[in-house]
């Protein structure tokens, strides 16, 4: 790319835009080999691209930064940023639009402010808030939607959001979502067409196991060796120790913990509590690599540009990186879900015990990879079962816990779990073993 003309305080300068987009051009003048057939090269294209798609980041951390500025250097001039963070200083090795007088500031304005001033003529507008925050109305403004998050209920928030957009008989009420995530040396980029292709509630079982479990789980009837970790730290640390801060960091204090979990574990014939297990549960800390952070920023953004331009066949629907050992990657078609809730349109099947109560049923809907619901309240379309909140509904509710599913629900019978957090449904037919 023809470097940008730089002013002597070091702030680029849109003296000639054509050397700027030179690398862009030569994509966009004329077909290539993958080109889609509705292609139109030249300087329509070039319009669209830079005067009229509007394009949406959510998240402005490790992903955001490298995303915003990858949008910005591709020619997109109008691009949103949402993100509900604040500037921290251990985000500054990796967040490189961020500099040390930036802590305490929020994420999305000062990454704006960084991008507009580097590359005039583009306009970012942030949002420092989240992203339940905004209505339907906001989102179907976008062209594109473009994730770099780090929390899976966001993730389902907005794939739900966007799918419930799509009407049939308007082909602009559906808003490509391309999805970013990184763990490590390991990531994923995706693009997911609301209600065409899979949706990322289609692929909750290809997620890493959850590691909130009910307090009533591992206080009562710990199945898992996370359990007896999750007792030793949430309730025997604040019993033993009083007023005295659990330090995650502090080798004594894992070792008590671990001690203390080895010992419920064998009380419960559980194997598998280790010492690494043991840390890994209460810091719950994933390794954020800024190699990795770029190479899943830039799959997206290609992604973004060729759908954006039709210049070239976009990705259907999942690549995947793995550096953990040298570097291998590999792209998938992951398969919609009959019975997603999001997306599909069948009831999901659960089979389970006749003697199971319903505080039973709602540790296995917390639990279960393909679920993974925190917090779910039930009902049937006769009555309620349990519920999460108001207080005074879960009040009234709370002796059902303890009652048989089977007593409230007939073999074959639906029940409807929702969560605060999400804005969707879930309907589950129950039968009996």
């Amino acid at each position: 790319m023809a470097a940008a003309v730089v002013s002597t305080n070091g702030v680029a300068t849109p003296s000639d835009w054509q050397d700027r987009y030179h690398h862009i051009d030569q994509i966009l003048d004329r077909p290539g080999p993958r080109t889609d057939p509705s292609f139109l090269a030249g300087d329509e294209v070039k319009d669209f691209l830079r005067n009229s798609c509007k394009i949406l980041v959510i998240g402005a951390g490790g992903l955001g930064c490298e995303i915003l500025a990858n949008l910005a250097l591709s020619g997109f001039k109008d691009i949103h940023v949402i993100d509900m963070d604040t500037i921290d200083i251990s985000n500054l090795n990796r967040q490189f639009l961020f500099r040390p007088a930036d802590v305490g500031k929020a994420k999305a304005i000062v990454a704006a402010e960084f991008v507009m001033n580097r590359v005039p003529g583009v306009k970012v507008t942030p949002y420092y808030g989240k992203i339940q925050d905004k209505d339907d109305d906001y989102y179907v403004q976008f062209n594109l939607v473009i994730c770099g998050l780090d929390s899976v209920e966001a993730r389902r928030w907005i794939n739900a959001t966007l799918v419930n957009l799509v009407d049939p008989e308007n082909p602009e009420s559906l808003k490509p979502l391309i999805d970013g995530g990184t763990e490590g040396f390991k990531g994923q980029a995706r693009v997911i067409l609301p209600t065409v292709s899979s949706c990322y509630e289609c692929s909750l079982d290809m997620l890493n196991k959850p590691t909130a479990f009910p307090i009533c789980t591992i206080a009562n009837t710990p199945r898992l060796p996370e359990h007896c970790i999750e007792w030793a730290s949430v309730l025997e640390w604040p019993r033993v120790h009083a007023d005295k801060k659990l330090d995650t960091d502090d080798p004594e204090h894992i070792s008590w913990l671990y001690t203390i979990a080895a010992a419920r574990a064998k009380e419960f014939k559980i194997e598998g509590v280790t010492w690494s297990l043991t840390q890994g549960v209460v810091k719950n800390v994933i390794p954020a690599i800024a190699s990795t952070n770029a190479i899943i920023a830039a799959s997206c953004c290609n992604e973004a540009f060729k759908i954006a331009t039709s210049s070239a066949a976009y990705l259907n629907n999942y690549f995947m990186l793995i550096g953990t050992e040298g570097v291998y990657s590999y792209t998938f078609e992951h398969e919609k879900r009959d019975h997603c809730p999001v997306c599909g349109n069948e009831s999901l099947e659960i089979s389970i015990n006749r003697e199971w109560t319903v505080e039973r049923l709602i540790e296995m809907l917390v639990e279960k990879q393909d679920i993974q619901i925190k917090k779910p309240s039930l009902s049937t379309p006769d009555k309620p079962i349990y519920f999460q909140s108001p207080p005074q509904l879960e009040e009234a509710t709370r002796p059902n816990l303890e009652k048989k599913v089977a007593d409230l629900v007939a073999d074959g019978g639906e029940i409807t779990v929702t969560a605060t957090t999400l804005p969707f449904n879930l309907s589950l037919r129950i039968t009996y073993t």
